[in-house]
């Protein structure tokens, strides 16, 4: 940690979007890019981060920060790689993997996460192929082409807000069906679902408390990624 070195934190409107000023001065990314987001309420967000700090500032504390510096530094650099990665999260998408038909684990599966791929499907005008074991399956071509079309379409700051819920779900499709939720609730029990297996395995063995506190973070991660991309969007 370091003392905290500013008084002030202020949202200013510059070119090409906003950016916070600590007295005055604009932040900058880590690579010494100008902090510039695309919306004021990206920006007021990443302030209430600044302004939150006590007499040290804790790194840890400013992750809207550290992704923004990720889509600044990174994704707007070579947007199309981050595309091409995480299209490889969409050909083993966890939502199409299920246990086998004759397990108790694949009727839950079906239940929670067909419904989803089904409007999924629907909302993009893709097919995804549906596996029961381990054995890959690829998916179309045509399906990949499009959702890689879906995601080199979106802004850099989106796109990494997505390449994050993606990680963190191994789930594209979950990624982009958070992104484009309606409901305030939506990317909540989206991570819930693609937890399915996960709390099955809790409910059928025991509950570790380490393995708790991991998905709890990784729930916090997931949330506040999709939150990220979604002030980006606007």
């Amino acid at each position: 940690m370091i003392r905290r070195f500013y008084k002030d934190v202020t949202l200013a409107g510059v070119a090409g979007g906003h950016q916070v000023m600590l007295d005055a001065r604009g932040v900058k990314t880590v690579g010494g890019a100008p902090q510039i987001v695309p919306t004021a309420a990206l920006g007021e967000a990443m302030a209430a981060e600044w302004r939150q700090q006590g007499e040290k500032i804790d790194p840890a504390s400013l992750p809207l920060r550290d992704m923004a510096d990720y889509a600044i530094d990174i994704v707007a650099a070579d947007p199309a790689a981050v595309a091409k990665g995480l299209v490889a999260y969409g050909e083993t998408d966890t939502l199409c993997y299920r246990a086998d038909p004759d397990e108790p684990l694949h009727a839950r599966q079906q239940a929670v996460w067909e419904p989803l791929l089904r409007q999924f499907e629907a909302a993009h005008g893709v097919t995804l192929v549906r596996v029961s074991g381990v054995v890959h399956r690829p998916q179309p071509p045509e399906t990949l082409a499009k959702l890689e079309a879906r995601l080199l379409a979106l802004p850099p700051f989106v796109l990494a807000g997505v390449e994050a819920m993606t990680k963190l779900a191994a789930s594209l499709v979950t990624a982009l069906a958070a992104l484009d939720a309606t409901h305030e609730d939506e990317p909540l029990a989206l991570w819930q679902a693609v937890c399915l297996e996960e709390e099955w395995q809790a409910d059928l063995w025991g509950r570790d408390w380490e393995a708790e506190e991991r998905r709890a973070r990784r729930e916090a991660d997931f949330l506040r990624a999709c939150a990220f991309a979604r002030l980006a969007r606007g």
